[in-house]
């Protein structure tokens, strides 16, 4: 295969790949900005909460999570989360404790940011 068709070849799979994620994120409800969790006395590290990563693209469905775990008013108070809490099924424990996520609660370095 000649270079100039490679060339085109590679052109036409990324101008495809582009235009679909361009259609998935369109489908997506305009998401908040990332959020900085409340860091507890032993934390080691902060938390920041990253709905891209979060919600699921085919079916989004804020519900899952508001108001029941976290609240959603602007200017509300962000609860103070002890990982005691998640290990019993609280917070992030609802799904990453349940093994409903690629992410156990067992990794600290996969959600703490070091300092």
């Amino acid at each position: 295969m000649s270079s100039r068709r490679i060339t085109a070849f590679a052109a036409a799979l990324a101008s495809l790949l582009l235009t679909a994620a361009g259609l998935a994120a369109e489908k997506l409800p305009k998401l908040p900005k990332d959020s900085t969790l409340p860091k507890a006395a032993r934390s080691p590290g902060a938390v920041v909460f990253k709905h891209t990563t979060h919600v699921m693209p085919k079916a989004p469905d804020c519900t899952l999570c508001h108001p029941k775990m976290w609240p959603i008013r602007p200017g509300a108070k962000k609860p103070e989360i002890k990982h005691r809490a998640m290990e019993q099924g609280e917070y992030c424990g609802a799904c990453h404790k349940q093994e409903k996520t690629a992410i156990g609660l067992d990794d600290c370095d996969k959600c703490h940011q070091s300092e």
